[in-house]
This record gives structure tokens, C-alpha cells and sequence, in this order.
């Protein structure tokens, strides 16, 4: 009987998350908001015209919303005793909170009290890939917006000093796949990174904390340009392009860059190290295959979009993205 019920639980369970994902829908705000889509992009091409690199910040910004908690704009939450998942280390260096609430005071102007700011988080983040020269796709729409925000569960982002191993983990506990993992870290190829993110790479690879500690798996005149970059582990202002060459382009260079060693994160070289992820790159290298990338991408955007959202009744739509209604 008890193995009965944990099934009939596990079913329950599984159903539900179904019907969550189903009721997210491109037309979701067709008769409530038609204009949604229109109000955002507007925003994002007049701050992107003036800011270009604001565009891979704004695409880091949704993904970590969507691991922590799931896609329901908890990472724009603020604390008043900085406890919430924007004070954690991974959430300190995110930027674009401003434009976020510049663009929900337009939506809000439009349509009010309609539209959920984690569905304006996931519009701003496909439209700062699309005018990027990235791929364009449709939103699945009807997200609600959650209310707690909490930085120790921040843990459950994907550093950028992880493994394939711990990678995969990460990316399974949001029913995102290897194929997902491969697809979504060239989300790198646009934007930039402090240096601390990776300079353990640079002189501290083991802990030895000597010039002589480095990565042996990063390219050496790579190494040498970046040592020039982040003089010391201690550097936390530096900025240092992900892609370079084309860092505000969304495009395949970030392949070309991995296969040559070049990933400037240990989870970019940790992709060599699995005989599917590597394939996956080499194979999209040398840049014959732009269209099915980019039809990659977009589905994997839907996938990680879906995860653990809140519908229907659940959550609230928020007047402001930073605080709670009540």
C-alpha cells in the first residue's frame, strides 16, 4: 500500500508540473496585453542602442532566475537585511536590475497589474539575444511571480568552476539534459566576465596560490593574454570579454573558441571532457551549422524557461519587480 501511494504521489506530482508547463502559452497575454511584446522590445532597442553590452547581462539574468526557485523573477527581489538571492556572491556582479524596472514601468503603464515579471525577464532576455544577431523565438507566456527570494539557495546555480559531473547534476535537477548544458553555456558568447570568476585558473588551479599554479587544459598563449588582463587572484574589478573578438555578437565563435582551449571558464573546458558535449562543439566549430545552433538554442531557452514555473493562481503579478505585493 505504501509503494502504491508513493506512485500515486510521484503521478500526481508529475501531472501537475505537466499541467503548469501547459498552461504557459506564446498568446498568453493576446486579449489582456497585446501589446507586451512591442512595449518590451522598444525598451530593449533603445537601451541596447546605447548600451550594447547590457545584452549578455540581461540573458545571465533569466538564467539565473530560472535555477533558483525556477523562472518566477525571485532573483529581482530585494532584502532589507540582504539575505536574497541578488546578495549572493554568484547574483553580485549581475547588472540591469534599473533597465528591468524601467521596462516593467512601461508594461505596467500599458497593461496594469497584467503582466509578471518574470515574464518580462524572459522577453528582455530573448530579445537581448536577438538583437544581438542571435536567434529569434517565440516566448511561452504566464508566468507568476514568487515572492520568496533566499541567497543561500543560489547554491543550486552552475559555477563557472564546476565540472561535467557537477554540471550535469545542476542542469538534471531542472530536467535540463547534456544536449541543454552544451547548447546553453554558448550563451557565452556574448557578454563579459570579472576576473575572479576564473582566475583560480591563472594562479591558483590547486590551491598552491604561486604563478606556477595554472590550468593545464587552457591554451597557453590564451593564458598569457589573460594574465595580462587579471594581473592577480585578487582582481575584482577587471572585466574580460567571453568571446573575444565579438562579445557582443551572438554567434558560434564561442565553439571555435573551446575546441581551441580557449573556454575562459573551467565549465567551458569541462565540455571537452564528455564524448557527446564534445562532438556537440566541434561539430558547430567551424561554423557550417549557424541555423541549427540557433534552432538549438531557442529550444533549449523554451526547456530552461518551463522550469518549476508558477501559473495560474500560484504566485501574484507584481507592481513593482523588486518587492513583493504584500
Amino acid at each position: 500500500m505504501a509503494s502504491r501511494a508513493v506512485m500515486v504521489a510521484v503521478l500526481v506530482a508529475a501531472m501537475a508540473a505537466t499541467c503548469a508547463r501547459a498552461q504557459l502559452h506564446e498568446k498568453f497575454y493576446g486579449e489582456s496585453c497585446p501589446s507586451v511584446e512591442d512595449v518590451v522590445r522598444k525598451e530593449m532597442v533603445r537601451a541596447l542602442s546605447l548600451a550594447p553590452s547590457l545584452a549578455g547581462p540581461l540573458l545571465r539574468m533569466h538564467f539565473h532566475d530560472c535555477f533558483v526557485r525556477g523562472c518566477d523573477g525571485s532573483v529581482l527581489l530585494d532584502s532589507a537585511n540582504k539575505t536574497a538571492e541578488k546578495d549572493a556572491k554568484p547574483n553580485q556582479t549581475l547588472r540591469g536590475f534599473d533597465f528591468v524596472e524601467k521596462v516593467k514601468a512601461a508594461v505596467e503603464k500599458a497593461c496594469p497589474d497584467t503582466v509578471s515579471c518574470a515574464d518580462i525577464l524572459a522577453l528582455m532576455a530573448r530579445d537581448a539575444v536577438w538583437l544581438s544577431k542571435g536567434p529569434f523565438w517565440e516566448v511561452p507566456l504566464g508566468r507568476r511571480d514568487g515572492s520568496v527570494s533566499i541567497s543561500n539557495e543560489t547554491d543550486q546555480l552552475p559555477p563557472p568552476t564546476a565540472n561535467f559531473t557537477v554540471l550535469t547534476q545542476l542542469f538534471a535537477a531542472k530536467k535540463l539534459d547534456a544536449k541543454d548544458l552544451v547548447v546553453l553555456s554558448a550563451g557565452h558568447t556574448i557578454g563579459t566576465s570579472h576576473c575572479f570568476s576564473f582566475s583560480d585558473r591563472l594562479y591558483n588551479f590547486t590551491g598552491r596560490v604561486n604563478p606556477t599554479d595554472i590550468d593545464p587544459t587552457l591554451e597557453p598563449q590564451y593564458m598569457a593574454k589573460l594574465r595580462n588582463k587579471c594581473t592577480s587572484l585578487n582582481d575584482n574589478t577587471t572585466l574580460v570579454e567571453m568571446d573575444p573578438g565579438s562579445f557582443r555578437t551572438f554567434d558560434l565563435a564561442y565553439f571555435k573558441n573551446v575546441v581551441k582551449r580557449r573556454g575562459l571558464f573551467h565549465s567551458d573546458g569541462a565540455l571537452l571532457t564528455n564524448a557527446f558535449t564534445r562532438a556537440y562543439v566541434e561539430r558547430h566549430a567551424g561554423g557550417g551549422y549557424k541555423e541549427e545552433f540557433f534552432a538549438d538554442f531557442a529550444a533549449s531557452m523554451i526547456k530552461m524557461g518551463n522550469a518549476d514555473v508558477l501559473t495560474g493562481s500560484q504566485g501574484e503579478i507584481r507592481k513593482k519587480c523588486n518587492v513583493p505585493n504584500h
